[in-house]
């Protein structure tokens, strides 16, 4: 994957600088998060909370109209004098795509300017090289397309496991995407599907989605632990994506940790992803003469209380009751909150595990949340993510990684 073009690359291009371009390029996402934020609103108030001119508002509003996506709601009686029109997120308008290209599966979404769900779709993935992931990628969008009734698609979010470009750590865990060293998927699927592509991590965007459309839409700062096929941390600080320089933030899978009741594993072999994924949890079934297939598997070995799995539960814990102990000391979150590719019996098992935690800096009795919490997307939730890294462009200034003159805190 060529530096230039890195997760949140995308993102960062949009950023404010000197140029007025940029400058409006912001602006119109300040008056679309200010409108989808508190619904109908006519321009003197859009004005009022984006903290622009009045004539600033009113050119953006008459483009955004034009593009689709905003519409009329008619006028507002209040008071003498011509009432104001109000306007409002066009439910019609043109969607997004999320996209999550994981070890062994895919997960697509449709999702309009509002965030609604349109239409989404998981398929199994077989060959996951850069010569046949592209045209998948496009097969996925033209399916959900149609599903959608075939309105315009403003972006593509993908999502992939990580870490990128990490030379030292080619062979770093089963999750990773054979074959994509040094290749860069962005041109790749953009010219596969005819849409501009923004692309990041795939745990990173999992806190994305939670954080706009789950258990963290009230919270602005938590960890996310995520359980794809290996194990990452999305960050959510004052609202808005921890990426790091690379967009490699958050590779927990390939830390060290000593468990809680178990002997200490040091160098690669002790790495957490190797205990504590859902690929050493297919290792460990698979040795004994099992296999999991799905989700749907995972979920009908716990309801037959299968002791390979209640051991796992119990090891996955050694490791995680340290590590979000960890967490708490480094990030002080109001939160962490497990989700991903585990179904949810199976994390509230995980969760009740861990207990008693280990005391840390998060260890007090006035605390709003608990500790730890289950996720509330499902297997949705990077997918989501990555619908949103394109609505974020164009509507959001706060989850994006621009420096914003304000400051917008996303909720749904």
């Amino acid at each position: 994957m060529n530096k230039s073009k890195r997760p949140g690359g995308h993102a960062k291009r949009l950023a404010i600088g000197t140029n007025p371009g940029r400058n409006r390029a912001h602006n119109r996402r300040v008056v679309l998060e200010v409108i989808r934020l508190r619904g109908e609103l006519g321009r003197t108030e859009i004005a009022r909370y984006a903290q622009l001119t009045a004539q600033a508002v009113a050119n953006i509003v008459d483009e955004l109209l034009e593009e689709g996506l905003l519409i009329e709601k008619g006028r507002l009686r209040s008071g003498r004098g011509q009432p104001p029109i109000q306007f409002a997120i066009n439910p019609d308008g043109p969607m997004t795509v999320g996209i999550e290209i994981a070890a062994d599966h895919m997960v697509s979404v449709l999702l309009d300017l509002s965030g609604r769900i349109k239409a989404q779709a998981y398929s199994p993935l077989v060959d996951t090289s850069p010569a046949a992931i592209p045209g998948r990628v496009a097969q996925e969008v033209a399916a959900l397309s149609a599903k959608g009734g075939g309105r315009r698609i403003l972006g593509i979010g993908v999502v992939m496991p990580g870490p990128f470009e990490v030379e030292a750590m080619s062979s770093v865990g089963p999750a990773t995407l054979p074959g994509w060293h040094g290749v860069d998927p962005v041109p790749l699927i953009e010219e596969a599907t005819g849409h501009v592509v923004s692309l990041d991590n795939d745990a990173t965007a999992a806190a994305v989605g939670e954080r706009l459309y789950g258990a963290g839409r009230q919270i602005s700062n938590f960890c996310y632990i995520y359980f794809g096929a290996g194990l990452g941390l999305g960050v959510v600080q004052d609202g808005r994506p921890l990426r790091g320089a690379f967009g490699n933030a958050g590779e927990i899978g390939h830390i060290g940790i000593t468990p809680r009741n178990r002997p200490a594993i040091y160098g690669p072999n002790g790495a957490l992803e190797n205990f504590v994924s859902v690929v050493a949890l297919r290792a460990r079934v698979a040795a004994a003469g099992h296999s999991i297939n799905s989700v749907e598997t995972i979920e009908a070995l716990y309801r037959a209380r299968e002791p390979l799995l209640l051991d796992w539960i119990a090891e996955a814990a050694d490791y995680l009751a340290p590590t979000v102990s960890m967490l708490e000391n480094i990030f002080d979150p109001e939160t962490v909150i497990f989700g991903g590719g585990l179904p949810d019996c199976v994390l509230e098992a995980v969760i009740a595990a861990l207990e008693p935690l280990p005391v840390s800096i998060a260890t007090r009795h006035s605390r709003t949340h608990p500790r730890v919490l289950i996720g509330q997307t499902g297997q949705l939730t990077a997918a989501l993510g990555a619908a949103a890294l394109p609505l974020l462009d164009a509507v959001s200034p706060h989850l994006s990684t621009a420096t914003p003159p304000m400051r917008l805190q996303l909720t749904t």
